[in-house]
């Protein structure tokens, strides 16, 4: 599924093409990967709609991939012919900048993303560098890990810049692929604490309570008590003004999105630093993983059991499960079936 042009979803709804294109070649230190399934991101739409600019055109979108090596490049030594591998968001980096020196690789200037600036899983093949490939616990099925690689790791760096301890308030603002994910992750690694959950529509509400979350209000309500750090994974900017607001003294807001729409601009007009602000709250971004971050993810999602609520459609179908991430028709995480 090809995407040649950004469009907005609302005027065209089928913007990914079916296409025969040449299977790629893996190059010296490359592997092949025959994909079986490929997790659908709300990240793809951005790139559709125009909102990520310096990608990559035509592209193959999609970067939660799961599938087996089927050929080898030259001097590769990690991997065997019909081992099961992922790959996700980080596709390479430099390796010797200051930034990928200190572990923090996610922000190398040469940091290259799956599926935006190379083709990634939204296809029968793709390759990838072995060194930015990862092995697969075999406690997963294919379509349950897919997630894990892209929601699933990116909600596990966002509770780590999060900062929180055992016993605190934790908020999560929106709440589909990632958020749930989180909200497992944190019953496991923190039984003490509490999770309060925003979100627009009331079946996701539900569907937080029924995963354990101690209360779930709409996006702009006043929660009860104030958090001590809060997370959001919304594409828009309502829910970073009210999250400030329910935010405890010297707590911390996490932005896990890679671009935020425009459409709502206008709260931001209605920052207050006396109501959002003051008090030493912050405000962090997160910016893209680092493959430790993916490592040490589908390590402990295996040690937890923690899997994923998933709904899968056929590759064919790719722009119908964009077009119903968009619309909202969320209920955790989404993935298309290759092969």
């Amino acid at each position: 599924m090809v995407l040649h042009r950004t469009v907005s979803l609302n005027e065209n709804r089928n913007p990914l093409e079916l296409t025969d294109v040449a299977i790629p070649e893996p190059k010296p230190g490359e592997i092949q990967v025959r994909v079986s399934v490929c997790g659908v991101c709300h990240t793809e739409i951005d790139q559709i709609e125009g909102r990520i600019t310096n990608m990559k055109l035509p592209v193959i979108p999609g970067h939660q991939v799961v599938g087996t090596v089927a050929r080898l490049g030259e001097g590769t030594t990690r991997f065997n012919i019909g081992d099961r591998v992922g790959v996700a968001w980080i596709f390479s980096s430099c390796g010797h900048c200051k930034f990928c020196l200190r572990g923090r690789e996610n922000l190398c200037h040469e940091f290259k993303a799956t599926g935006m600036d190379v083709n990634g899983g939204y296809a029968e093949y793709m390759v990838v560098p072995e060194e930015f490939a990862h092995p697969i616990p075999g406690f997963f099925t294919d379509v349950e890990v897919a997630p894990l690689l892209c929601a699933g790791a990116i909600g596990y760096r966002s509770l780590r810049l999060a900062g929180i301890t055992d016993g605190d308030r934790l908020g999560l603002t929106g709440f589909g692929a990632s958020a749930h994910l989180v909200l497992k992750l944190v019953r496991y690694l923190y039984p003490k604490i509490e999770v309060w959950v925003f979100a627009r529509e009331e079946k996701e509400r539900r569907f937080a309570l029924g995963l354990g979350a101690v209360w779930a209000g709409d996006t702009s309500e006043g929660a009860p008590k104030k958090m001590d750090a809060i997370i959001d994974t919304t594409p828009v900017w309502k829910p970073v003004v009210e999250a400030l607001g329910n935010l405890e003294r010297g707590g911390r807001l996490i932005i896990n999105a890679i671009r935020k729409e425009n459409r709502d601009q206008e709260y931001l007009q209605r920052l207050s630093y006396h109501d959002h602000l003051w008090m030493e709250k912050e405000i962090k971004s997160v910016a893209n993983i680092t493959r430790k971050d993916v490592l040490e993810f589908l390590d402990l999602a295996a040690k937890a059991q923690i899997k994923p609520e998933v709904q899968t459609f056929y590759l064919e179908d790719a722009n119908r499960a964009l077009l119903e991430i968009k619309e909202k028709h969320i209920k955790g995480a989404k993935v298309l079936k290759i092969i």
